[in-house]
């Protein structure tokens, strides 16, 4: 640091040579230090009084380099001490040293020692001593530690080993110098001697013993805190005690330094007269004595050189004839080996007036250039200077306004200049003698620029280029536009195509190949020049290709070689070339269409021969297609054999002895000539046979009948076709049977015959075999009865082979019956011959029973009995036999035959009250027939019967049982009809009874089966006996029982698929009923299958174990794929049936790869043409709407670019706007109607072509002098190629300057120094680049030759005006401030966003030439500040005071709302929940919603293929247009969208707006509109308390506009009163039933009641709780207290299986039948029971007994 008057300059040397220039930077930084930097650094410090030089400062750098030696070896002889010198390595400090044997430490001992040098000695060697030794050096300061390679060590065995051996010093004693203050300092000596524990040292100085201080077996002397009185001589002497031998010794000076002090120095300020002589004191002691050097503002002063100045004894300096230049800074230095000491004083010389030698001029300078205007004075003491403009004080030194700048000569610098700079000026030198002063005028002229360039054009061929040159100027200069072209003045008054405008614009109409070439538009005028350069390229189509030719290739078959010639590309690169070909005459057709444009030959093969084939091509560039080519010279391919079979060949046997082949010709491409006709060949398959051949000679002629073949015979048949190359390949072996015939003749030797009455036995012989004519299927017997041919009873009889007469009989027949008899045999095609009929009847039999068996007129001993005849007589009647006895009483019997005629009969002679048993059948020649029978009490009328008893169970099987029981009282008749009744589900005793099951005419029974049962269902059952009077009371009821378990009979239902994602779908079914399970409700679980519609390949199955389950999503799908699914209900014994199967399409996704063979062609220096192939068909997900071409710079961190095709018919685009010669990763991908897929992978690259480059950027000048410069750059940040050179072009910034000065210099130069400058001068330096395309455009910089330079000043306060806020950027404007005579780089602008408090660099590469920035990447409706710093050569200024607080427009939000979710609502509406965008995405104040929605079309296109799909232009062609709903409540998160149409799919997007606009739309939510779920309760619930167990629930179902389609059932919930979460119980009705029975519940108990409905769509909501008690059980007793009962009694709970079962249905109509109260009807079923005998069973409608049987066997009471 140092102090003085402003302005200090600073200046750093170092090891004498110097590391700055004069800079106010008092700091030197050492970047990244290294071992080059240490060493001795000063500093000298300058301001107008003059310099001084800073005392030395020491830098050390810790470092460690490796062991400079490699492996050695060394010996000793025994006895000798071992001297072993540590490898030399680098290192500061020196490294703390370790020495190791064989991986041991050695630590010093008697016989070891480490010197401080650490050479490792080892005393009085012997042979163990021998070994490997290394050291670890270590440096403490950088922690680096090394290991050196190993000193093998031999001890050599000379003389013996006791032999003693004289002391020698080894180690004597150094020389050494310490500096006063110094800690400590040690002397060494190391000695040997054998026998080594004799040896002792002792010390002396200067001859006198020393006992302190001593260490290390005496080996070393440490004196602490050495002074001048401890230096002298110190010796060592070793003595080897008891012996004879002369001691040794050895000795060293010990020096003590003392830094220098001064004992005399000069004031601080001296002053004296002109031409007097003056002394300056300066003396210092010290050890050694310390020298004495001057210097006079930091310079050395040599009184050689300068006689006037001599040096005093003692050291003062004396200078003598004072002048004026001999004031300044003297510095007095003592030095000697211990240090350095300063002193200074200041020698002022008086006095002589100011006098100005050279002052200002009148300049005229322009706008932004610098200027400096001269003040060169004299006098003692050295003026100050002060510049005014007026009153104004610019600069002095104590003032410095921003740009105005005062130089070290006094003259003061404008840097940039301003308009309002104009003016007087002046300059003001004043000493303590007097004041001088000069003024001069400055006019400041605007400055000409080129504000509106021309630029790069690329125009077609006879179109118009507008090149433009807008300039802004002073008012008061003339303007000159001149255009170059190529270096060369355009003459635009001799063209008369091209037109100069008076603003500069040239107008080139009618361009042609001429105008190709760069532009050059030079500004001239008094305010400066300026020039840019813009390239004009013309293109026009491509020329046609040249001299294209065909040939035969002779490489490869049916294959045509075509080369030519490329043509001119028409100034764009070629995109393909297009080849069309004629074959045969034709008409021309594209044959390849993307031919590679770097191509000039291709081979079109898989030509067809014998066809002759021309080509032409044509040329394709940006531009468009160009001419065809000349055509080719025709060329036929020669004719070839067919190469392909004839197709479709097929056979069919037209008759027994023929065959019908018919075939297709080849495909034409395969017939490889004209078709000259078929050969057709054929044999018997099988059979060594030759070929039949058959020869058509017309190729028209496609089918063939070979005629006279054998009958029922096998042939193999194969047809070619032929040309007149020969014939080609025959087809595939085709295999045809003639057609059997019908047997010929019939059966021989038939036989027939009546075995009994109702069957017939037949034998015959087989016809020949040669007449069957065909495979033998068997005989047909046939019986008929006379007239009645139609009516024929067949019997098919298979083959015997093994017998030779045949058997078959015809049973089933007609008793007593005539019929006709026949057989015939019979093939495949048909019947045979029947044999000749034979007549016989079948033989009698005894009738069957009489009918209507009736008593009438029942008398004490009579009766009158009736009958109707037989119904089968089966022979001739011949009478009745009636018989009559006592019941059981067989000797009482009583028999009459009657005639035939008799249908009646009256008993008599009975006894009064006696039962009798009376029976009646009919006779024929055969016998009695069967016996119709009733037993009869003789005058009492028969009664009810009684119930059976003893009811017990066997044999319980899934669906059957059967029963065992005594019949009851039989009413004094017979039993006609058993009936088995029973309770189904049985819980408890008052469960209703259904009729399950009636057996009639068994009166006789004692056990019965009861089929038609249900799986897995407990049963209890009962019995009653009917007999002609009615139906018994029933019997007491059996034990209860449960049937098998059986697999489910029956599917889900109801089974719906819908769209649930991209790669899943919703499937949903109606539960099995409970009492469908079969089985244990636990195992009762769904089979899920699925696989793709149409696909042949395995299907997957998904087992739900969950019973109630009513939905299960199908993931891991593939997107937007149509999928067939079927349910099956499985329980712990098997599986139901499959459901009829479901189709559904999973939705659309994005793609999930992209598009294949992409590629990439450069086209222009920023054009890329980008070309690929369409996205796989399974990955495409969707239908593709476009694609985008993604695109970036190759490691880079800029943002990537995205490139629109819209629609997928379009696989190429141009990229253009690139940047020039730059590396682009190129992807492509497709997207659908969800959005974006993958891109293609792995990316392409491709590198734009190379142009003129951009300026070099980053242009410092680090190196400033008065007459020399040192500028350095960066390449330029768009080379747009390879750099070959660099252009430097400076000349001083003035408006009269001379001629520039040109160096080119080679492509890897970065710096460049410039002498023989003017001092204190201002320069503009440019700096241009040069590809194989040119010169660039060129940077500029300003540079003033001064070494008085300093960070720039703060630019003003930032200003924002209101009318340049908009949403996301601002216009930044400031005033820049003194630029420290380093003209400014550039700008940093920093921005905050309020409240935050960090500051963040928006850009820190603003033009040092602007004053205004346009800070754009803001947030809208944001608050923000800014501020500002400046940067120069020398470093950063401050950042300029905040600007004030702005906040930026709205604009459109940015981001759409998140669609939570979208569901039905009504069966024609649905509910929309959304979250809102997070506030900064808004972009200001919150309006609204809008929502889009839309009909999704598509689902209407399964039938459509792919392709047919991908070809359509636009989605808008599958889709309908949106709707749209806006919804002005900005705090909404809900709506219902209603008005939509049933059974449709929809599209519902939604976005946000504000006052600006809107934002962009969501992605796509997809709703199915059709199913809801109830939306309103049941109505008027109602509990009727039925028993202690049993509340009767009943309700009525929502209203019908609420359903949302049918109910399919009900879940009741219920739960004790205050106990909901403890007691909470569900059941699920799976019918719409209108109530339920809730069983076994706890008696005297309050229960809550609350109902909900479900459809498909799902669980609609719960009534309102209903209260209910249960009833007080018999015997209970209950508590009354304060007169009321208490809430709860407690009955044990039957397990699951008997009370909370689903409810089942009533009245189902069978198995399968359709309930009752579907669809809406809830009406409640009756239960009908037959008890008031069989005309009340009867007499039921609607629910019939067999109905109400079938409800109560599977409803089961609950």
């Amino acid at each position: 640091m140092a102090e003085g008057s402003w302005p200090l300059e600073f200046k750093w040397i170092h090891n004498n040579t110097e590391l700055t220039r004069f800079s106010l930077e008092y700091r030197y930084l050492i970047p990244s230090l290294d071992r080059s930097h240490a060493g001795l650094y000063r500093c000298i410090v300058r301001n107008r009084v003059g310099a001084l030089l800073q005392r030395r400062t020491e830098v050390q750098v810790a470092f460690m380099g490796s062991f400079e030696e490699g492996e050695r070896s060394q010996s000793v002889s025994q006895g000798e001490g071992a001297v072993v010198h540590a490898p030399r390595i680098r290192s500061f400090p020196q490294p703390q040293v370790t020495w190791f044997r064989d991986g041991r430490k050695i630590p010093p001992s008697s016989r070891i020692a480490i010197t401080l040098d650490n050479t490792l000695v080892i005393l009085s060697t012997v042979a163990p001593d021998a070994g490997r030794y290394y050291v670890q050096a270590v440096n403490d300061k950088n922690g680096e530690n090394k290991t050196s390679q190993p000193i093998t060590l031999s001890v050599e065995n000379v003389g013996g080993p006791a032999d003693p051996i004289a002391p020698t010093i080894i180690i004597p004693p150094r020389n050494t110098s310490v500096v006063t203050g110094t800690s400590e300092v040690t002397m060494e000596c190391v000695a040997n001697a054998r026998p080594l524990i004799k040896l002792s040292i002792t010390w002396r100085k200067n001859g006198v013993l020393v006992t302190s201080g001593l260490s290390d077996f005496n080996r070393r002397l440490t004196i602490i805190n050495p002074l001048v009185g401890d230096a002298g001589f110190y010796e060592c002497e070793a003595i080897l005690r008891s012996s004879s031998v002369p001691s040794v010794s050895g000795g060293a000076y010990l020096h003590v330094l003392e830094p220098p002090q001064f004992i005399k120095e000069p004031e601080k300020h001296i002053t004296a007269e002109m031409e007097k002589v003056v002394d300056i004191p300066c003396q210092a002691r010290g050890v050694p004595q310390p020298d004495i050097v001057w210097y006079k503002d930091a310079f050395p002063i040599n009184p050689v050189k300068m006689p006037r100045y001599r040096v005093l004894v003692g050291g003062s300096l004396q200078v003598n004839g004072l002048l004026p230049d001999d004031t300044g800074m003297f510095q007095c230095f003592a030095r000697n080996l211990a240090g350095e000491v300063q002193t200074n004083t200041y020698l002022a010389v008086t006095s002589i007036a100011p006098n100005i030698t050279a002052g200002p001029s009148d300049s005229t300078v322009i706008d932004g250039m610098s200027v400096i205007l001269h003040c060169e004075t004299s006098g003692a003491p050295r003026p100050a200077i002060t510049w005014q403009k007026g009153e104004r004080v610019l600069a002095s030194g104590s003032v410095q306004l921003p740009r105005f700048t005062l130089l070290e000569s006094g003259s003061l610098l404008i840097s940039p200049s301003h308009i309002s700079d104009a003016g007087t000026y002046t300059c003001m030198a004043s000493n303590s003698r007097g004041i001088d002063e000069a003024s001069a005028d400055l006019v400041v002229l605007a400055r000409t620029r080129i504000t509106t360039p021309p630029q790069d054009q690329s125009v077609i061929k006879g179109t118009k280029a507008v090149m433009t040159c807008g300039v802004t100027h002073d008012p008061s200069v003339t303007v000159r536009h001149v255009w170059e072209k190529e270096g060369s003045v355009v003459n635009v008054q001799s063209i008369p195509r091209m037109r100069l405008e008076a603003d500069g614009t040239l107008h080139i109409s009618q361009t042609w190949s001429g105008d190709i070439g760069t532009y050059t538009c030079r500004v001239t005028s008094v305010g400066g020049n300026d020039s840019r350069s813009a390239h004009l390229r013309v293109r026009q189509l491509p020329h046609a290709p040249e001299n294209p030719t065909a040939v035969l290739s002779a490489s490869e078959k049916r294959a045509i070689d075509l080369a030519w010639a490329k043509p001119f590309d028409g100034n764009s690169p070629l995109i393909r070339y297009i080849l069309e070909v004629s074959e045969n005459n034709a008409p021309w057709a594209i044959l390849l269409a993307n031919i590679e444009p770097e191509s000039t030959a291709v081979t079109v093969n898989g030509l067809i021969p014998a066809r002759s084939y021309q080509f032409r091509l044509c040329a394709v560039n940006d531009v468009g297609k160009g001419q065809f080519s000349k055509e080719t010279e025709r060329v036929s391919l020669p004719e070839e054999p067919p190469s392909a079979p004839t197709q479709n060949v097929i056979a069919s046997g037209r008759t027994n002895q023929s065959i019908m082949i018919q075939w297709q010709p080849p495909p034409e491409s395969h017939q490889n000539g004209i078709l000259r006709g078929y050969t057709v060949r054929y044999r018997l398959t099988g059979l060594p046979v030759d070929y039949q051949i058959k020869n058509i000679t017309s190729p028209e002629v496609t089918n063939l009948l070979l005629e006279d073949l054998i009958i029922w015979t096998n042939y193999e048949i194969e047809v070619a076709a032929y040309n007149g190359a020969g014939l080609g390949t025959f087809s595939h072996k085709v295999t045809e049977w003639t057609l059997q015939g019908v047997p010929t003749i019939a059966p021989g030797n038939v036989q027939a015959e009546p075995v009994n009455s109702t069957t017939i036995r037949f034998t015959w012989t087989a016809p020949n075999p040669q007449f069957i004519n065909g495979i033998n299927q068997g005989y047909k017997l046939l019986a008929w009865e006379p007239g009645r041919d139609d009516d024929v009873t067949m019997v098919t009889v298979r083959p015997n082979f093994q017998d030779s007469v045949h058997v078959g009989y015809v049973t089933g027949l007609k008793k007593f019956t005539e019929y006709y008899t026949s057989v015939l045999c019979f093939t495949t095609p048909g019947d045979g011959p029947r044999s000749p009929p034979k007549a016989l009847r079948t033989h009698e039999d005894t009738p069957g029973a009489v009918g209507h068996l009736s008593f009438t007129e029942i008398l004490d001993t009579s009766l009158k009995v009736s009958w109707s005849e037989p119904g089968e007589k089966n022979g001739v009647l011949t009478g009745y036999r009636i018989s009559w006895e006592e019941f059981n009483r067989t000797n009482t019997r009583v028999t009459h035959y009657l005639p035939n005629v008799t249908l009646e009969y009256r008993v008599t002679g009975l006894t009064a009250l006696t039962t009798y048993t009376i029976e009646v059948a009919g006779m024929t020649s055969k016998g009695q027939g069967q016996l119709s029978s009733s037993t009869i009490s003789s005058g009492v009328p028969p009664e009810l019967p009684g119930p059976p008893t003893n009811v017990a169970i066997s044999n319980i099987g899934p669906r059957s049982v059967t029963l065992q029981f005594k019949p009851g009282y039989d009413g004094k008749t017979s039993i006609s009809r058993w009936q088995m009744e029973a309770q189904v589900s049985v819980v408890g005793e008052n469960e209703d009874w259904v009729m399950v099951h009636k057996v009639s005419n068994e009166p006789e029974a004692r056990s019965l089966e009861v089929p038609g049962l249900n799986p897995y269902t407990f049963y209890r059952f009962r019995m009653r006996q009917v007999n002609i009077v009615g139906t018994s009371l029933p019997s007491q009821p059996s034990r209860k029982i449960q049937t098998l378990p059986a697999p489910p009979d029956m599917a889900p239902a109801n089974v719906t698929l819908r769209t649930a994602s991209e790669t899943s779908l919703w499937l949903r079914w109606m539960p099995l009923p409970e009492w469908e399970y079969n089985g244990n409700a636990e195992q009762v679980g769904y089979r899920v299958q699925y696989s793709r519609a149409g696909s042949q390949g395995r299907a997957l199955i998904h087992i739900i174990a969950d019973r109630l389950e009513r939905e299960f999503t199908i993931e891991d799908l593939e997107e937007w794929t149509e999928y067939e699914v079927r349910v099956q209900a499985v329980n712990g014994i098997g599986t139901g049936p499959w459901s009829q199967p479901v189709r559904g399409r999973t939705r659309e996704s994005v793609p999930s790869c992209g598009p294949t063979n992409v590629s990439a062609f450069a086209t222009t220096s920023s054009s890329i043409l980008v070309r690929w192939f369409e996205v796989p068909e399974p990955d495409r997900n969707g239908l593709i709407l476009g694609y985008k071409v993604v695109f970036k710079e190759k490691d880079s961190d800029s943002a990537v670019h995205f490139w629109m095709v819209e629609g997928n018919a379009t696989h190429s685009i141009q990229l253009t706007g690139l940047g020039k010669y730059v590396l682009y990763e190129i992807q492509v991908l497709a997207f659908t109607r969800i959005g974006d897929g993958r891109p293609s992978s792995p990316p392409i690259l491709e590198r734009t072509l190379d142009d003129v480059p951009g300026p070099p950027v980053g242009i410092l000048f680090p190196e400033v002098r008065t007459t020399s410069v040192r500028l350095i750059w960066q390449s330029p940040s768009q080379p747009n190629g390879i750099i070959l050179a660099y252009q430097i072009t400076y000349h001083l910034n003035s408006s009269n300057s001379n001629t520039p000065t040109v160096d080119v210099l080679i492509p890897s130069a970065r710096q460049y120094t410039v002498t023989s400058l003017k001092p204190e001068s201002v320069y503009v330096f440019r700096i241009k680049a040069q590809t194989r395309k040119g010169w660039g455009e060129a940077a500029e910089a300003l540079v003033v030759t001064t070494e008085k330079r300093a960070r720039p000043q703060p630019t003003s306060r930032p200003m924002v005006p209101q009318k340049d806020v908009q949403a996301r950027h601002v216009l930044l404007s400031w005033e820049p401030g003194s630029d420290g005579l380093s003209p400014v780089r550039y700008y940093t602008v920093q921005q905050r966003e309020l409240p935050e408090s960090n500051w963040t660099v928006h850009s820190a590469s603003v033009n040092h030439e602007a004053s205004s920035y346009i800070v754009s990447r803001l947030k809208p409706f944001t608050s923000y500040q800014f501020r500002v710093k400046a940067t120069n050569d020398i470093g950063d200024s401050e950042y300029s005071e905040e600007s004030e607080a702005i906040t930026t427009l709205q604009d459109a939000p940015d981001e759409a709302p998140s669609i939570l979710s979208v569901t039905p609502h009504t069966t024609t509406s649905v509910l929309i929940r959304w979250q809102p965008p997070s506030e900064e995405k808004i972009n200001g104040i919150l309006l609204g919603f809008r929502i889009r929605y839309r009909e999704l079309l598509y689902d209407r296109l399964r039938s459509y293929s792919a392709h047919t799909i991908s070809s359509l232009s636009t989605w808008g062609d599958l889709t309908a247009p949106y709707s749209i709903q806006n919804l002005s409540d900005s705090t909404q998160t809900q709506h219902q969208l209603d008005k939509l149409s049933k059974h449709k799919r929809y599209e519902i997007r939604m976005s946000v707006y504000n006052a600006v606009g809107e934002g962009p739309t969501s992605t796509p939510q997809e709703v199915f509109v059709g199913e809801a779920v109830p939306t309103a309760p049941p109505q008027s619930v109602a509990i009727q308390s039925a028993t202690a167990t049993q509340l009767d629930v009943t309700w009525d179902p929502p209203p019908v506009d609420a359903q949302n389609g049918d109910i399919q059932g009900y879940k009741v919930y219920f739960w004790e009163f205050q106990r909901k979460n403890e007691t909470e119980r569900l059941r699920t009705l799976f019918m719409p039933e209108g109530g339920v029975k809730l069983k076994n519940l706890t008696g005297y108990t309050t229960y809550m009641i609350s109902v909900a409905p479900f459809n498909a769509a799902g669980d609609g909501p719960r009534s309102a709780p209903t209260r209910g008690r249960t009833q007080q059980a018999d015997g209970q007793d209950v508590e009354v207290q304060n007169g009321k009962p208490p809430g709860r009694l407690t009955r044990r709970r039957p397990p699951d299986g008997w009370g909370y079962r689903t409810r089942q249905p009533p009245g189902r109509l069978g198995r399968r039948g359709r309930p009752p109260g579907r669809g809406g009807n809830t009406r409640r079923p009756r239960t009908a029971v037959a008890e008031d005998g069989p005309e009340a069973s009867t007499a039921r409608s609607g629910s019939s007994a067999q109905d109400s049987k079938r409800a109560h066997q599977k409803r089961g009471g609950a």
